[in-house]
Order: structure tokens, then C-alpha cells, then sequence
């Protein structure tokens, strides 16, 4: 630690004093300079971890169609039902009454 010491302390002060202007403008035009700035990282950083909770919830979702699907292809029943609801859909003979909210 003397050493360092020595540095800003002995014949080489003015040059460390540049070298330590010269560091901290650097790291902080490196910061701070016009279009890959830290504020631009941390925004980006914030995007990408939005995009990557919503590409969570689509695969879930994905997940609960396929399901859904799977059931309407194996099951009759559901099948029926599916096309009951949505198409209004009725065996011959039967009444449909579609009531609206």
C-alpha cells in the first residue's frame, strides 16, 4: 500500500493525477455516451425479461389448447358439447334457444 501511496505522493503526481482523469473520464463516457449507455442496458435488460414472462404465459396457454384439442379429437362427447355452444349446433328435432347477457 506505501507504494501506491508513493505514486500520488512522489515525483510522479502529475502523472498519476492524469492517469486517474483520464480513467474515470473513460469509464465514465463508457457509462454514459449516446446510444449503448447503462439506461439503455437496463431498459433492454427490463424488455427482455417482460418478453420472456409473456413467452411463459404463451406456452402455457399453448399448452391448455392442446389439451383442449386432444379432447375434441378422442372424445365424442366433448366434441358435441364444443359444437353445441359455440355453433349453436342441434340434432334434428331439437329446439335451439340461444340466450344472450
Amino acid at each position: 500500500m506505501g507504494r501506491f501511496r508513493d505514486i500520488f505522493s512522489g515525483g510522479q503526481k502529475s502523472f498519476a493525477g492524469y492517469v486517474t482523469i483520464a480513467t474515470v473520464a473513460f469509464f465514465l463516457f463508457v457509462l454514459f455516451k449516446p446510444g449503448s449507455n447503462i439506461f439503455n442496458w437496463i431498459s433492454a435488460q427490463r424488455e427482455v425479461s417482460r418478453q420472456e414472462k409473456q413467452i411463459m404465459q404463451y406456452r402455457q396457454e399453448l399448452e391448455k389448447l392442446d389439451t383442449r384439442i386432444d379432447l375434441l379429437v378422442t372424445d365424442r362427447d366433448t366434441l358435441e358439447k364444443f359444437a353445441r355452444e359455440q355453433f349453436h349446433l342441434a340434432a334434428p328435432g331439437e329446439d335451439v334457444y340461444i340466450l344472450e347477457e
